[in-house]
């Protein structure tokens, strides 16, 4: 472990956005995050780079979370517990435990970045949170300046949230998750119930999908809809599904009929965000290097030689033609730093 400075960071980044840090240290281990040190007073934890619109200079510490490691830790009758460094890259873990026989996060495939990161956001994907498997994970705190395990239920898991964004440790940098144990059910359910997802498996003519076959044919629908951060640097889905109350959601409903939405356990309902930017025009639209993806109307793309600035100038300009459209916000899931 050794502490630089000045570096680029639009490397580290999926949206190739230019900028650099004051500081960085990347961590190998989580013994090595007590003995970083902080020549600034402001400190950011980075995983892969995949949620994060880079704004500029960054004038604190990067730490860059590299921690590497998964195994079985154990198992019951009921679920088996299998834990990953925070550094592990999210795909290839997922694929991984679906390899080893243990499925349950084959919904979540192909969604870019690391393992530390994605209680962080509670990361979901065709009808599934990572929440819902995460049975405890492991953190060190810079502020106490010690490791803590921290459970599920304290997790504070919502839809796109945690406590780690509820308390602005996202942010603020103040703890960086080292690993985290996942408990996976033995008795596994397939779970199809998105139109992609059912689609995609009957044009395969897989009446009884395995884990395997879920994993496979969301791969195929992200390969199709989604560009690869190596050829078009994106951030994934730029915003939240927007959640609405019952008399919002049937106002728009009457007036769009075709509006996708999914009721939610708490009366309310989610829209899909795609549609809403789609129907506002701004698929496959550009303003300046950056526009929301030919393809998938929920990606924000750098065609090339974007800022941080013109990445905030096209998001305003599709919230704002959303909201004229619809009187809904839209709400970014990445993290501007």
């Amino acid at each position: 472990m050794s502490l630089l400075s000045g570096i680029d960071l639009a490397p580290l980044n999926t949206l190739a956005l230019p900028g650099r840090a004051a500081y960085y240290v990347r961590i190998g281990t989580a013994a090595e995050l007590a003995a970083a040190s902080n020549p600034s007073g402001r400190r950011f934890v980075l995983g892969g780079g995949s949620n994060l619109v880079v704004t500029g200079d960054f004038d604190g510490l990067v730490v860059h979370m590299a921690i590497a490691g998964r195994q079985l830790l154990s198992d019951d009758a009921d679920a088996w517990y299998i834990a990953a460094g925070a550094g592990e890259n999210w795909h290839d873990f997922v694929q991984w435990t679906l390899a080893q026989g243990w499925p349950g996060l084959e919904n979540l495939s192909l969604i870019p970045g690391r393992v530390g990161a994605a209680p962080i956001q509670n990361i979901g994907a065709y009808g599934l949170e990572v929440g819902e498997y995460v049975h405890s994970l492991n953190a060190w705190d810079f502020e106490k300046r010690c490791f803590l395990t921290v459970d599920r239920k304290d997790c504070r898991f919502a839809y796109r949230d945690s406590v780690f964004k509820q308390e602005g440790w996202h942010l603020s940098g103040r703890m960086a998750i080292t690993s985290v144990l996942f408990r996976l059910p033995k008795r596994w359910q397939p779970n199809t119930g998105y139109d992609d997802v059912t689609q995609e498996l009957a044009a395969r003519r897989i009446a009884s999908p395995t884990p395997q076959d879920i994993a496979s044919a969301i791969i195929s629908i992200r390969e199709r809809k989604l560009p690869d951060p190596a050829v078009v640097p994106n951030a994934g889905s730029f915003f939240h599904n927007p959640v609405v109350d019952r008399s919002s959601a049937d106002n728009l409903l009457s007036q769009h009929p075709n509006l996708p939405h999914h009721p939610q356990p708490d009366g309310r309902v989610k829209l899909a965000a795609g549609w809403l930017v789609e129907q506002a025009g701004w698929k496959g639209r550009n303003l300046g290097p950056v526009g929301m993806y030919e393809k998938q109307a929920l990606v924000l793309v750098n065609h090339g030689g974007a800022t941080g600035a013109d990445v905030r100038r096209t998001m305003a300009a599709v919230q704002a033609a959303v909201r004229e459209k619809f009187a809904v916000d839209l709400t970014p899931e990445p993290i501007f730093l």
